[in-house]
């Protein structure tokens, strides 16, 4: 599906069945969770071992491989289904006996009863409202998702875990710690949020960590940078100025385009919370970026590059500036050494490299958008500001 609204994955542990390990959403075949970053699913498995990542093709490799193992996981993929879930993207997921797809919200009661009936080893909590702009249109969506939905969450962990050995890795965001004009954020920076969505994830953040002290829960707090790649719900900018491009549309970008952000490649993100599953500590917050920093124009720019290489459109597209939204922080950028030293992690995928593959599968997956309302595409939000 894709990560906005609830949406939460568990993975419980299986003995002596087989899996097929290729699939758009992060998939192991053995000891290891799976998460969803940014509306993008990536495939991980983990050895035995637990020590030896190996990554299966990404989800646009039409290969499939079976791996046996004797010690695999069920994955549960909990999600509210809201506007920019899409069943496209779990499609392939069908006839994998281990994967099961709960309509659910986290903050229903029925959270709690799927927790007691499957007994799962890890919570990968990736349920957010996480549009920036939809948050300054009606930031009350936001407070509800992230803040008061966490809070049952963790009411129904806390009570699990009395019995039942189970980590929560919380997925947040690197827009708490606010503009970072110089140098790069580390977990010891202050959080200054900007916008409602900023808010209400340092309020989520603060939440788990007063979880994990008061209750002693066993949770772990991951902030990561901006999130791109395929099957990404195209109200975020990379997926959306790709729409435009395809279909010969003005790319709209904020003010003068100079707002930089570090950008990460999904399957590197989902790498690290397999690594932050296996081998991060209780309590612990761990920044998880790519240490490469664009501005919009730059994305631009590469994007069009791209297309007139691939598919030859994107010549008469033009750039066109809008009126800036309220509060937009200038910089992001994360200092990620403590995951990279500690846990062993670091990005494999470059810029250039991720956003080709992302292009091509957005122009092999036209059918990708049919699952998806034209409003929520191709609307500009922030007609109040």
């Amino acid at each position: 599906m894709s990560r906005v609204d609830h949406c939460a994955h568990c993975c419980v542990e299986r003995h002596g069945e087989s899996a097929a390990a290729s699939s758009p959403v992060s998939y192991p075949t053995s000891n290891a969770g799976f998460a969803a970053c940014g509306g993008s699913f990536e495939s991980i498995s983990v050895s035995t071992d637990g020590a030896t990542l190996q990554p299966h093709p990404p989800p646009w490799d039409s290969s499939v491989r079976r791996t046996r193992s004797p010690s695999i996981f069920l994955f549960l993929n909990v999600d509210k289904v809201t506007y920019s879930s899409n069943f496209y993207n779990v499609r392939e997921l069908k006839s994998f006996k281990n994967y099961k797809f709960i309509k659910c919200s986290i903050g229903d009661k029925k959270f709690h009863q799927i927790l007691n009936k499957y007994k799962p080893s890890c919570i990968f909590n990736l349920a957010a409202e996480t549009h920036v702009d939809r948050s300054i249109d009606n930031p009350s969506n936001f407070i509800n998702s992230n803040i008061v939905d966490l809070y049952k969450l963790l009411e129904s962990f806390k009570k699990f875990v009395k019995n039942h050995k189970c980590k929560l890795i919380h997925i947040s965001t690197d827009e708490v710690y606010g503009d970072i004009l110089k140098g790069r954020s580390n977990e010891n920076f202050p959080y200054s949020p900007s916008s409602p969505y900023a808010a209400s994830k340092a309020a989520s953040d603060h939440l788990v960590r007063s979880y994990v002290r008061t209750y002693k829960i066993p949770a772990i707090v991951t902030n990561c940078s901006n999130n791109y790649g395929p099957k990404q719900h195209p109200e975020k900018l990379i997926p959306k100025l790709i729409y435009n491009i395809l279909n010969n549309k003005p790319l709209p970008i904020y003010g003068k385009g100079t707002n930089s952000r570090e950008w990460i490649f999904v399957k590197d993100h989902c790498e690290a919370l397999i690594k932050v599953f296996l081998k991060g500590k209780i309590g612990e917050f761990y920044n998880i970026g790519s240490n490469k920093n664009l501005n919009n124009l730059q994305v631009c720019s590469q994007l069009l590059a791209i297309s007139e290489k691939i598919v030859k459109v994107g010549k008469n597209v033009k750039i066109n500036f809008v009126k800036d939204r309220p509060g937009h922080d200038i910089r992001y950028a994360l200092n990620s050494n403590k995951i990279i030293k500690k846990l062993g992690w670091k990005p494999k995928v470059n810029f250039l490299e991720g956003i080709k593959l992302t292009f091509e599968w957005y122009y092999k997956n036209k059918s990708y958008y049919k699952n998806l309302s034209r409003r929520d595409i191709v609307k500009r939000l922030g007609r109040s500001w």
